[in-house]
């Protein structure tokens, strides 16, 4: 049964971020997901949620200074204190949220740092954040982004993320998989969904090539999401879309979907 968990960086943006969720809910949505809530202490965020009865799905580590350019710490050499510290804070969003997954950005690597250096820090870093996840119960994903988006980004491709995930080997480690990312860089959709199952943790959704809804573009999104349901994926599917105009007027896709 799919549920669609409203990406909060993107949808309702008319709106201050601590509204946001109480109008998810009253449009239907009984899950929520969104970058970052940092700037926002968490037991204001908490409130948010509470007050609004959704569920927290999924939020990224802090990525480190986004706009010097940083799209996460996890492959930055010179910056282990820094990523630790990210970890741990955002263990205290999860708790207070009651946040089950947690997306570890991999970062752009600096320029002269050979790739295969990259992934070993990488490696190295998701060791220790699946570890600290595990403590508290926590499930930590991995997300390929494309290359005309994310210029840069180490992790490009879902082949790509399950040698990394192999090479972790924490039973807490999965995919993100990005419906919108994975058509950019890959294709076959289907049958990558179906071939990658077991190891996708979270899904999100979003129309190709404009990043609107997914109601127009290249892929079907009924089609994708039945497929997904075949495959036994039980977890939220994240709209993580740029409506074309405002949030509502972008929703008849979703209706089915949406509680009554």
């Amino acid at each position: 049964m799919i549920r669609l968990a409203a990406n909060l960086t993107m949808l309702f943006t008319e709106l201050p971020f601590l509204d946001r969720f109480r109008a998810a809910a009253e449009v239907g949505f009984r899950g929520v997901e969104f970058l970052f809530p940092y700037d926002h202490a968490p037991e204001e965020v908490a409130r948010a949620r509470k007050f609004a009865g959704v569920q927290v799905a999924l939020f990224n580590l802090p990525p480190g200074d986004w706009a010097a350019g940083e799209r996460g710490l996890a492959c930055l050499p010179d910056r282990e204190t820094d990523f630790v510290e990210s970890v741990e804070r955002a263990l205290i969003y999860a708790e207070a949220l009651d946040c089950p997954t947690l997306h570890v950005m991999a970062g752009i690597p600096p320029a002269g740092l050979d790739r295969a250096d990259a992934l070993t820090l990488y490696v190295e870093r998701l060791r220790h954040a699946a570890h600290r996840a595990d403590d508290h119960g926590r499930t930590v994903v991995i997300e390929p982004l494309n290359s005309r988006d994310m210029p840069g980004y180490l992790l490009r491709t879902s082949d790509e993320a399950m040698a990394v995930i192999e090479r972790v080997g924490a039973p807490n480690l999965g995919l993100q998989f990005d419906l919108y990312h994975a058509q950019i860089m890959e294709g076959d959709l289907t049958m990558r969904m179906r071939r990658l199952g077991p190891a996708i943790r979270h899904v999100q959704i979003a129309g190709v090539p404009d990043r609107h809804e997914p109601d127009s573009g290249e892929c079907d999104p009924h089609h994708l999401l039945r497929e997904l349901d075949a495959t036994g994926y039980a977890g939220w599917v994240g709209c993580e879309y740029r409506p074309r105009a405002g949030t509502l007027d972008g929703l008849n896709w979703a209706h089915r979907y949406l509680a009554a």
